[in-house]
This record gives structure tokens, C-alpha cells and sequence, in this order.
């Protein structure tokens, strides 16, 4: 089992900037993949951002040059830096991990999600 906890959402105005966090812990796992989608109600949760290395990373079009994308040394806690946020970025935003356990094999695991709010 793999839990992830998310923090750094909140309320910001247009222009401004945040970062989120997401730590992953557990016993005895592997990741593959690490990554950030969002949903707003009513909508289908979309991908924002997603990494396999750390290094190589893909963009949603409507954030591209705007969210950056990252992981730290130990490789289990992924960030992404919002800057120039715009109301149409208010959504949850939920952390995405693809591990490995002995128990379970590959599987997805989600973040409990965090609320970005972008207004004036």
C-alpha cells in the first residue's frame, strides 16, 4: 500500500502563484510514474502535468509554460509550481503515483485531492 499525502492548495489571486506537494510513503514500493491532475464538478478530472524521471515531463496545452513539474532526490515527493494562475485553474487537484508493491503489483494511487481557488 502506498499513501499519498497532499498539501499546499489555497486561495490565491489571478497572476499570483502556488505550490503544491505530495509525498508518498509506505512499505517496500517502487515508483514508475508520478503526476498531477484536476477536477472541477461537473467535469472529468483531466491530467495537468506528469513525469516519469523527474526529469522528462508532459504538459497539459492550457499550463504549458506556466506549471512546472518536479521530484526530489529520494524521488517520492512530486511538486508542481503553479506561477500566472488564472480562474480557470480553480479545481481539485489530486497527486497521481503508478507503483509497485509486492502485494498489490502496479497500481495507481491517488492523493485525498487539494482545492486550488484562483479569484480576485
Amino acid at each position: 500500500q502506498v499513501q499519498l499525502v497532499e498539501s499546499g492548495g489555497g486561495l490565491v489571486q489571478p497572476g499570483g502563484s502556488l505550490r503544491l506537494s505530495c509525498a508518498a510513503s509506505g512499505s517496500s514500493f517502487s515508483i514508475n510514474a508520478m503526476g498531477w491532475y484536476r477536477q472541477v464538478p461537473g467535469k472529468e478530472r483531466e491530467l495537468v502535468a506528469h513525469t516519469r524521471d523527474g526529469v522528462g515531463a508532459n504538459y497539459a496545452d492550457s499550463v504549458k509554460e506556466r506549471f512546472t513539474i518536479s521530484r526530489d532526490n529520494t524521488k517520492t515527493t512530486v511538486y508542481l509550481q503553479m506561477n500566472s494562475l488564472k480562474p480557470e485553474d480553480t479545481a481539485v487537484y489530486y497527486c497521481n503515483v503508478y507503483a509497485f508493491t509486492s502485494a498489490r503489483g502496479w497500481k495507481n494511487y491517488w492523493g485525498q485531492g487539494t482545492q486550488v481557488t484562483v479569484s480576485s
